[in-house]
């Protein structure tokens, strides 16, 4: 994923009048233009990413509160539809038996067996996959896997 995708996905969004698709890769452009302006250089793959999950982060916190607040449908509907669109664009996470088995990797390389080694084992398997899991779940498997 890089910016000039995602500038790409603008233009098109522009020409098939998509307006969803093209608010919501707008917001995440302009926190890849404000990554950049920041740092003083090119935006790597890594900060393309890093923004779709801020924007994503953002999108799915005002999707909560629209849908405990109940009265603007046609917005809870916006939301939900440019959620799903940014969850396009972001990797696969892991989840269910792959991330299981690196929580296994790293409970054995690093020896851990006790409760209060479970920060350890979720930097480790966090750093592995790049941050691209499910952290409910991760912690789950990992304090079922620690005594």
């Amino acid at each position: 994923m890089n910016k000039d995708l995602i500038v790409a996905e603008i233009t098109a969004a522009m020409r098939a009048h998509d307006k969803p698709r093209l608010s919501i890769l707008r917001q995440v452009k302009n926190e890849i233009d404000i990554k950049e302006k920041d740092t003083r250089r090119d935006a790597t793959d890594e900060d393309v990413v890093a923004a779709l999950k801020k924007v994503l982060k953002q999108t799915g916190e005002t999707l909560e509160g629209s849908i405990k607040v109940g009265t603007d449908d046609a917005r809870t509907a916006l939301l939900t539809e440019q959620v799903g669109i940014l969850e396009a664009y972001l990797p696969a996470q892991l989840a269910g038996d792959a991330l299981a088995q690196l929580v296994d990797r790293a409970i054995a390389a690093g020896g851990f067996t006790e409760k209060r080694d479970m920060g350890r084992v979720i930097a480790a398997v966090v750093a592995e996959c790049g941050g691209n899991c499910d952290k409910a779940e991760l912690a789950k498997i990992a304090s079922g896997r620690l005594g």
